[in-house]
């Protein structure tokens, strides 16, 4: 099978916008989480992701600590 005998796409892909569910927050919530296919997933920003390891934590309070500082984090 090649590209050619594929058809061609005829409908633009639909893009699924999720924002953070902290209310007031309107971040992009790149990170979700369902405990199951048959509940609907939740999204967060990474900021409120109620379920990253401590890892994660730790350098996310570093970045912020540097941004008040004024600090540059990348």
């Amino acid at each position: 099978m090649s590209d050619t005998d594929k058809p061609a796409l005829t409908n633009a892909p639909k893009m699924y916008v999720h924002y953070c569910e902290e209310k007031g927050c309107e971040e992009w919530g790149g990170w979700g989480n369902s405990p199951s296919p048959a509940v609907a997933t939740r999204w967060w920003c990474f900021e409120h992701f109620p379920h990253k390891s401590y890892e994660q934590e730790q350098a996310l309070r570093r970045k912020l600590e540097a941004a008040k500082r004024g600090d540059i984090v990348q």
